[in-house]
């Protein structure tokens, strides 16, 4: 079984078959952590090679599957949507173990993260993981399971800190923190740990939660330009891509992401999940890669409600190295308990349809929103449209975000570096990663498409003035005052309701949460845009339906995306496109 560092691997763009690159040009580490043969390929070479192989993909897509998946005589779950209740029901009755799990996980990412169509999920796996599930299966048969993820298998997107001792980096995909020593496990892998589940890897991401600059989601230096499974070289969307991706085909059993804005959502939407991004000050930020402490919180990512109430429920509380989770609720409630199917009976629901049309969103889309708004009527919701936000146009044009997020950005990644025990490459400052990616552009800001660090630079240019507090304060009056919190009270409703992929905004600048669950897919006769490098559009493309409320609202929007969820069980309607799900189960690896 081989650990992935994916920064020792060929970076590329467009699939190339992996048998005609000789073994000794990519380098793995294997299970004991020998490297072997690193060699780096002249980007312009494999750029080339890509874009005449992206040819072979032209026309892809109008025969992928578009039912869910045949009924299986295993007696094993199908890893591909296997639950986290399905998981654990297999370990109690002993089907298989917990190691079992981890090595059919890690062969699941070896078929289709640098071979075949050459994802680029995870940027490395754990190589404790085995270990771990090793132990984790011990104490099962001594003690019986500590809770519903004991023994099951975890990604993190790699903004979140996990113990250096384990053999993992936390780098936000970036090679200025490679080696770089952690104080200690970040808060919500800490949790999760102690809820036994297993850390499974560091999944890739939009680096520096995309934050360097204007670059394509899903690209990180060291693990490569990752893309969709549903639309060959499709656009993954981020910042948390790699958790969208590797939830998507079970890669593992589900993912934990970070949003500032959109980065759990719109993921989720377009890898045909359901995203959960908590309530600022719900999850604690301790230990994960900053970008905004206004705006930063860290969610689960999963195949349905069910799984993200149950990992929401783990990794929610308060924790004295973050402040804001201080202003929560004194209990925490157990999400699993929302989970009623009859939620949307005598819910009130409320469509921001003005905020809707100014965002100019595909037909598409829209059409798909107004139908699940007719699915919410006969479950009983009553819904109100338009139910806008009074301050539309303003919330639109304001630029205050921006302010917010640079300057916050500077004070708080230097605050994260200073924390740090020890960092090899001796970047300190914001100034010191400016000046890393360009003395190591060849890594990092790499032609055509990932050269851009503009952020960085505008972040760096900014100071704690006067204009930043007036920033933050109108944020609150456009987000909450004149926003969700006018438009809730003023329309007495239970939640408002938007396509995803416009729906991020309003609830990040004033840290408000949002629940999304797929909701359509495009249609299987999409033109594939051009790949540059990845593609918007394309053939069944997912999208997404989004629950917005107020502050600490979770348990209501959760009740009421999983009765959505129940009316309708859109994930499994288009399967990922069939070279992206890997064919290992748990049968291939089970007493072998």
């Amino acid at each position: 079984m081989k650990r992935y560092d994916v920064a020792r691997y060929l970076r590329v763009v467009e699939p190339i078959d992996p048998h005609s690159v000789p073994p000794a040009h990519l380098a793995t580490v294997n299970a004991m952590g020998a490297r072997v043969g690193p060699v780096r390929w002249g980007w312009l070479s494999l750029l080339m090679l890509a874009l005449a192989l992206a040819a072979a993909w032209a026309g892809y897509g109008l025969t992928q599957e578009t039912v869910g998946q045949p009924p299986s005589a295993s007696p094993f779950p199908d890893l591909y949507e296997a639950s986290i209740s399905e998981l654990q029901d297999g370990l109690q009755k002993g089907l298989f173990t917990s190691v079992d799990l981890v090595k059919a996980y890690f062969a699941r990412i070896e078929e289709v993260n640098l071979q075949g169509p050459e994802l680029r999920a995870v940027i490395e796996t754990n190589p404790s993981a085995l270990a771990q599930a090793a132990e984790l299966d011990r104490e099962r048969k001594k003690f019986g399971p500590r809770g519903p993820l004991h023994g099951i298998p975890i990604l993190l997107k790699d903004n979140i800190a996990t113990l250096h001792s384990e053999g993992m980096n936390t780098t936000a995909g970036s090679f200025a923190l490679l080696g770089s020593v952690v104080p200690r496990d970040a808060h919500v892998a800490a949790r999760l740990r102690a809820a036994g589940a297993i850390l499974l890897g560091k999944a890739n991401l939009s680096e520096w939660a995309n934050f360097r600059g204007i670059v394509p989601s899903g690209f990180s230096g060291r693990g490569g330009q990752a893309s969709s499974p549903y639309v060959p070289l499709g656009d993954p969307s981020g910042s948390s891509s790699g958790s969208g991706i590797g939830t998507a085909i079970g890669l593992c059993a589900a993912a934990l992401g970070s949003e500032t804005d959109g980065s759990i959502v719109s993921p989720s939407s377009v890898n045909n999940l359901v995203g959960i991004k908590p309530s600022v000050g719900l999850t604690s930020r301790d230990g994960v890669i900053p970008i905004s402490e206004h705006q930063d919180t860290v969610g689960p990512m999963a195949r349905s409600v069910t799984d993200a109430a149950v990992i929401l429920s783990i990794i929610a509380g308060r924790d004295p190295r973050d402040n804001f989770t201080l202003a929560q609720p004194p209990t925490v409630p157990d999400y699993t308990k929302a989970l009623d199917a009859t939620a949307l009976r005598g819910a009130r629901l409320g469509v921001p349809r003005k905020f809707l049309a100014l965002t100019d969103l595909d037909d598409v889309r829209v059409a798909a929103f107004n139908a699940s708004l007719d699915t919410m009527r006969a479950k009983g919701a009553t819904i109100v449209d338009p139910a806008d936000f009074p301050d539309t146009e303003e919330l639109l044009a304001s630029n205050n975000e921006t302010i917010v997020l640079n300057t916050d950005f500077k004070v708080d990644v230097e605050r994260y570096l200073a924390g740090l025990v020890e960092v090899p490459t001796g970047v300190r400052t914001l100034a010191d990663l400016i000046a890393f990616n360009i003395a190591h552009a060849d890594e990092e800001l790499v032609p055509p498409f990932w050269t851009d660090q503009s952020q960085f630079i505008a972040a760096e240019n900014t100071t704690v003035d006067q204009a930043f507090f007036d920033a933050l304060a109108a944020d609150k009056v456009l987000g909450a005052t004149q926003g969700i919190d006018a438009a809730l009270e003023r329309f007495e409703l239970d939640a408002l309701l938007l396509p995803t992929d416009v729906a991020s905004s309003p609830p990040a600048i004033v840290g408000y949460p949002i629940v999304t669950v797929p909701l359509g897919f495009l249609p299987p006769d999409t033109p594939l845009s051009p790949a540059k490098p990845t593609r918007e559009s394309g053939p069944n493309m997912p999208f997404g339906l989004a629950f917005l409320g107020t502050a600490f609202s979770e348990f209501k929007l959760v009740s009421l995306a999983f009765a959505y969820e129940q009316a309708t069980h859109t994930r499994l309607k288009v399967l990922a496109f069939p070279e992206a799900i890997p064919k290992t189960q748990l049968a291939d690896v089970v007493g072998k």
